[in-house]
This record gives C-alpha cells, sequence and structure tokens, in this order.
C-alpha cells in the first residue's frame, strides 16, 4: 500500500484503534511535540528566582485574526505569530502604561477579535490599565482603545457573543467564584453590576481538591482562567483549577443557555486534563478553532522545580461529540502529533505513532555537575535533568536506543542551569547552537543534524525528520549555549523499535471505595518489556476522553472522579516497538 494515498490514511483511521496502533506516520502532515518550542522569556520577578534564573511563561490564548495564529501569555513582554501552528515568531511589545509600576507585562491576557480589530488586555488589580486595540497586529501597531479600562480583573476574558453584545469574565481566587458581567460595544464601559457565575465544589468533584496528590491538606482550590466559548447556541464557561503548580492541574467547565448563567457543571470533567508522561498539566487556556474550522485547546503545563510558577505551554486536539461535550484529546499528549491540513476528526487520534525509543536506555556524557546525573536526560521527567559541568563547546549527551530502530523525530528539552543572573524577563540575542551525530555501532558517527551556526532560541528543539533513519545511538554536541551550563531535562527520540509490541495488560482492578467515591485504586499485573501504560477513563465506555500515561508503576491512585457519576475504565501497555490491544473496559459504580 501507498502511504501517500488517502485510502491508506482512511483505512489506519478507521482500523488503527482495532490494531491497537495510531495513525501511520505520514510524511504529508507537518508534526509537532508538546511542550511547545518557545523562545519563552525569563522570569522577570527577582523574588521568584532563588532557586535559579529559568524561564516562564503560563496563561496562553491563541487566536485566529486575518489568517494567522497569535500567542499571547504571561509576562513575555509581547507575543507571537504563525502561519501553521508550528513555527511562531515572536513580535516584542510592552503592554504597560509608563504609570504602571508593575512587573506583570500582560499577565494571564484576555484576547478577543471584534471584526477587523484584535483587543488585547491583561490582569489588573487596579482599574487603570489600558485596553489595547489593533487592526495589524503582524506589523506590531497597537494603539489604546481605553485609556484605563474600568474593570479591575484578574485572569480576564472577552468574550463576543454571536448577537454582537460583548461580555467580561474574570477571576482568580481560592475563596471568591468567577465574575462575569457585559461591556459596552462602543465604550467597553460595564453595564451593570458583576455577577457571580460559579465556585469550585472539591467535596463533589476529586479533581479540584488542592495538591500535588489532590489530598487538599494546606489550601483550598484556586480557581482562575475564565475562557467562554459559544457552541451551537450553547455557553461554555471554562476555568482553570486547583493549581498551577500541580500535575493535576486542569480546566473544567460549565454549561448555560445565556452568557451569565445559570450553569451546570457539564458532566465530563475536567475536559482538559494531563496528569501524567513527560511534562504534565493542562489547565488555564483557551479552546480556538483553526482555519479548517478543528476545535484545539491550548494550556499551561507544569515544571515547579526552580519556583512554583515555572511553566510551558502546550497544544490539543479538542471538539465537541455529537451530544455536545467539550473534550480535549491529551492522550499521548507530550508525543509527536500531526499538525492540520484540512479539516480532521479531533475524537480520531492526532499521534503520529512514533514511539519513544531511549526510555531508561544506556547513556554517556562528557562531564557531570554534581547530582544533574547523565540517567535524568532520559527519565521521562522534565522535573529531572542532566546538566554538563560547563557550557564549553564539545560538551556532549550520547543514548543508546538499546537495538537498531527507525528514528522519526528527536526533542532536545534544555534546562536551566546555573544561568546568568542578570537574566530577568525577555533578553535580546539569545540563541542555541549544537551537533547531532549518529552511529550504528558507537564507533563511527556521521553528522544527522547541524545547527551550529543557528542564532534562533530553541528550547525544545523538535526535529522532524524528512525519511526515516535506521540507527541506534545519537549523540548531541554543545556549540553554544544561550545562558547557563549545557543542561538537558529530555533528550527524546523518537520513532519505531524492530522488536514487538507488548502483551495486553491483564488482571486490571478498579477498586472505588463508598467512604470516599471521588478516588479509586488502580491495579494491573506487569507486562514484560513495557515501560508505560496509558489509563483511559471516561463517563461511557465510548467516551473514555481522558488519559493518563504511568510509567514503570503497576498501580495508579485516581482521585478525579465526580462522586456521583459511574466511571469506565480500561489500560494498554506501551513499549518502543508499539502498544497492546486495550482491555476490556471496566466500570466503577
Amino acid at each position: 500500500m501507498n502511504p501517500s494515498n488517502p485510502w491508506f490514511r482512511l483505512f489506519f483511521l478507521l482500523l488503527g484503534p482495532l490494531l491497537g496502533q495510531a495513525q501511520p506516520a505520514s510524511p504529508l502532515h507537518p508534526t509537532y511535540c508538546n511542550p511547545l518550542n518557545l523562545d519563552y522569556g525569563y522570569t522577570p520577578f527577582p523574588e521568584f528566582s532563588t532557586a535559579g534564573r529559568h524561564r516562564a511563561t503560563a496563561d496562553p490564548v491563541i487566536t485566529l485574526f486575518q489568517g494567522k495564529y497569535y500567542l499571547f501569555s504571561t509576562n513575555q513582554r509581547g507575543y507571537w505569530w504563525s502561519d501553521d501552528l508550528a513555527s511562531w515568531h515572536f513580535l516584542e511589545r510592552s503592554f504597560l502604561k509608563p504609570e504602571n509600576k508593575v512587573l506583570d507585562d500582560l499577565c494571564a491576557p484576555a484576547v478577543v477579535a471584534l471584526h477587523d480589530t484584535l483587543l488585547v488586555i491583561g490582569s489588573s488589580h487596579n482599574p487603570n490599565f489600558a485596553l489595547w486595540m489593533s487592526t495589524n497586529p503582524r506589523a506590531n501597531q497597537w494603539q489604546k482603545a481605553v485609556e484605563n479600562f474600568p474593570v479591575a480583573a484578574w485572569d480576564p476574558d472577552l468574550f463576543l457573543d454571536t448577537d454582537g453584545k460583548l461580555y467580561l469574565y474574570w477571576g482568580s481566587s481560592n475563596e471568591y467564584p468567577l465574575y462575569g458581567q457585559q461591556l459596552s460595544r462602543k465604550t467597553f464601559q460595564p453595564i451593570g453590576q458583576p455577577q457571580a457565575m460559579f465556585k469550585l465544589d472539591d467535596t463533589r468533584f476529586g479533581w479540584q481538591r488542592f495538591g500535588e496528590y489532590l489530598d487538599n491538606t494546606f489550601l483550598g482550590p484556586f480557581m482562575e482562567g475564565a475562557w467562554m466559548t459559544k457552541y451551537q447556541g450553547k455557553y461554555y464557561l471554562q476555568y482553570g483549577a486547583p493549581g498551577t503548580e500541580f500535575s493535576g492541574y486542569a480546566d473544567g467547565v460549565q454549561v448555560s443557555d445565556h452568557p451569565l448563567g445559570p450553569w451546570t457543571p457539564q458532566p465530563h470533567n475536567p475536559f482538559s486534563y494531563k496528569p501524567g508522561g513527560f511534562i504534565r498539566g493542562a489547565g488555564h487556556g483557551n479552546t480556538f478553532q483553526d482555519k479548517w474550522g478543528n476545535w484545539w485547546h491550548t494550556s499551561t503545563m507544569v515544571i515547579n522545580v526552580k519556583n512554583n510558577f515555572e511553566r510551558r505551554l502546550g497544544l490539543w486536539p479538542a471538539g465537541f461529540d455529537a451530544q455536545g461535550t467539550l473534550y480535549t484529546n491529551t492522550a499521548w499528549g507530550d508525543y509527536p502529533h500531526y499538525l492540520p491540513t484540512g479539516p480532521s476528526d479531533h475524537q480520531q487520534s492526532q499521534f503520529t505513532g512514533w514511539m519513544l525509543l531511549n526510555y531508561g536506555r544506556p547513556v554517556q556524557a562528557s562531564s557531570t555537575l554534581g547530582g544533574h546525573v547523565p540517567n535524568l536526560a532520559v527519565d521521562e521527567s522534565i522535573k529531572t535533568y542532566w546538566s554538563a559541568a560547563s557550557a564549553s563547546p564539545g560538551e556532549y549527551f550520547q543514548t543508546d536506543l538499546g537495538s537498531v530502530c527507525t528514528v522519526r523525530a528527536v526533542q532536545l528539552n534544555y534546562a536551566d542551569q546555573d544561568v546568568n543572573p542578570k537574566f530577568l524577563g525577555r533578553q535580546p540575542g539569545l540563541y542555541h547552537q549544537y551537533r547531532l551525530y549518529h552511529s550504528l555501532d558507537g564507533k563511527k558517527w556521521q553528522l544527522l543534524v547541524d545547527k551550529s551556526r543557528n542564532k534562533t532560541d530553541v528550547p525544545h528543539d523538535y526535529l522532524a525528520l524528512k525519511t526515516p533513519l535506521r540507527t541506534r545511538y545519537l549523540k548531541l554536541e554543545n556549540v553554544h549555549m544561550p545562558t547557563g551550563k549545557f543542561a538537558l531535562s529530555g533528550l527524546r527520540v523518537f520513532g519505531l523499535g524492530s522488536g514487538a509490541r507488548p502483551a495486553a495488560v491483564k488482571d486490571f482492578v478498579v477498586l472505588r471505595t463508598a467512604t470516599d467515591k471521588r478516588s479509586a485504586w488502580l491495579r494491573w499485573a506487569p507486562v514484560d518489556g513495557a515501560y508505560a501504560y496509558n489509563i483511559y477513563t471516561g463517563l461511557a465506555p465510548d467516551k473514555l476522553y481522558s488519559c493518563i500515561m504511568v510509567h514503570e508503576a503497576n498501580e495508579y491512585y485516581f482521585k478525579g472522579m465526580d462522586k456521583d457519576l459511574p466511571y469506565y475504565f480500561t489500560i494498554e501497555a506501551i513499549n518502543e516497538n508499539g502498544v497492546s490491544s486495550r482491555t476490556a473496559v471496566s466500570k466503577a459504580e
């Protein structure tokens, strides 16, 4: 069969799940890999840098405007634009007035298109921030629509209804609800009084409990990051919870027939959820449509090493099912995915089928700094990293795939180690330079990628190879770091191994106690040769919209359930050669 034949792709779309495989790799479709490879700025706050200077952003909004995608996020002193959701180009711009004596520049921004005009405003506790507008954001041309916006709104969202009415939503608190209010289209002044929308209820919804393990022992959960989407006459008010520093950071949604409520929680919640894998978290973002009308969701991903607010951005396929349920497909959420070239069915996986080839495999390095040992660059955790003793040219990191494999892509995730103290906020002139080699025997090396003259800042560089490569060893050689030591949180190699897929999981058991039905204990027999497992869960056997990737374990405590609803579960095993068939669906009453 010819992979370029559309009937070939349709065959795999229909039968791929039955075969235990995702869509076939195809050179016809561009790909990307989370976290997004953006030139993230460094935190502008000195008090956030006690454990070391580091990159950080969060709270993204992507908007399609005049045929371009625009990405705004927290404290970057500018924004990005893109033609294709893959290559992003930064435009420097401060959205602060001189009298705004704060470091927060466009924190948790609100963005909305009013026909030929794009409006932008950041968070403020004071009603003296400007509302900005542009008819040509690609040229970085902005002026003030309102000198002093009259509403003090933290984590704001601007929503234009189909009837032409404009609304503002906001809120960021573990005490107060989200609020909503209509605005004048002409003056942007508030109409009437703010109305309370809804609050969290962690006594019912397990995923809303505060804490890394949803243990709720320190603070009440935070609700933040309002975002409104209208679909088929219904209003979907989205929000992030329970805390931006946790793996379970997620987006929930409530639904109404009216833009200011009353609201009813969607049964499938959270609708954007990624508590497992290399980089975790999928909260506080936005839902948008691409050029072909496909739905996407972008949100905040968690690092939380140098500081609680050390974060990155992620992008996932999303949509509404036949019953109007909003979902985000975060399965394989930090593996290579296809980008759109036309209309897509996002209930079908956009995962390329390229497996991780070097998890836990043997590694070598030119040097090591303290406890940042080489194995930490292949342990599938962005929270840990290897660091060389210096940033000198010639420092290298080498990974062994264990056997000759077919390599399709490589992702380089740099870590911030000993960043120069002057690096606060966004800095010009930063770039990474390196050479990537490969070898069949670890002795004779061939140059695979040469970025020794690169002048771009690529902290999460993603390299999709034009043609598949049969090789066993890869070596990354440093040429230049923008600042700090040569350090990697993950050198991740994707493709397909030469062996067999793992066998199906056996003895999969789900136990849900009557004492706390927000939680369940999942256990299964380990599968030989499997390095990870995907647990799928949802509210019906054909609506398993949430996925949790678990590495090297045969149990998982799932604490994210609505105590009043039954849940369904299935599991599959993963290795470098592919994916097993899934188990029969188990029901937990």
